[in-house]
């Protein structure tokens, strides 16, 4: 019955936002703070799915400037646990058969996020460096999942390089933002989903890289989110112990 009931209102709660998000987006058409609101529209449902989130940012995260954040990928519900991470001045990168979803598809075009063709590589390789044009051109960060699927419960999966390359192409930081583990935590027919932490980490400098040691990036970057990943991990399984 709860399962059903639960059902009910997330889907008439997503439905609204769509619809809600996609007139907001219309009227500030591609604005690239549209996204950074509709998305926190999102992450204030997971209430509704008996979870409880706790957001952390550093010091100074509103100053952070142009970035490319990246965030562990897990499940269809970082829809509500990391889109409340997502910050002003701030789109994602997704494939285009994204817009062909009914209701979200709209939303998520109009929003002013960006669609690659990640069936054709050549292109999507090239794009990278129009994403840093763009980056750059537009003062905007990029949100990307550099696991490029999700994990569903196999951990941190290897990065694609992508999000480095674009970051070295314009000069920017990149910001790891982490989520604790979901994966067979939540369970609509309980009230209670326990507890999520989502934690943004500071600024990771990319000044000193190139696209020859793209990879020591790359790997930089994995090993820090994976870190973090398991203390965050740890600290949940503590507080459930206390």
């Amino acid at each position: 019955m709860l399962l059903f009931l639960r059902a009910i209102i997330v889907v008439f709660a997503a439905l609204l936002i769509c619809l809600l998000g996609t007139v907001y987006s219309l009227i500030r058409f591609k604005n690239p703070s549209n996204v950074g609101v509709v998305a926190r529209w999102f992450g204030r449902l997971h209430p509704l799915f008996g979870l409880k989130v706790e957001h952390r940012f550093p010091a100074g995260a509103e100053n952070n400037g142009p970035c490319i954040y990246i965030g562990n990928h897990q499940n269809n519900y970082d829809m509500v646990t990391m889109a409340y991470m997502v910050m002003p001045r701030t789109v994602s990168v997704g494939k285009k058969s994204l817009a062909l979803i009914p209701f979200f598809g709209l939303l998520y075009w109009a929003s002013g996020n960006i669609l690659l063709d990640r069936d054709n590589k050549s292109k999507a390789h090239s794009t990278m460096g129009e994403l840093a044009k763009r980056i750059n051109r537009d003062k905007l960060s990029i949100w990307m999942f550099p696991e490029g699927t999700r994990s569903r419960g196999r951990g941190l999966l290897p990065f694609k390089t992508g999000a480095f390359h674009a970051a070295i192409a314009a000069g920017v930081p990149i910001v790891p933002v982490c989520c604790s583990n979901l994966h067979h935590k939540i369970d609509l027919n309980r009230w209670d989903n326990g507890k999520v932490i989502c934690e943004m980490l500071a600024p990771i400098d990319t000044s000193n890289y190139s696209r020859e040691n793209v990879r020591e990036l790359m790997n930089h970057c994995h090993a820090v989110m994976k870190q973090k990943i398991d203390q965050l991990d740890q600290e949940l399984a503590q507080q459930h112990l206390g």
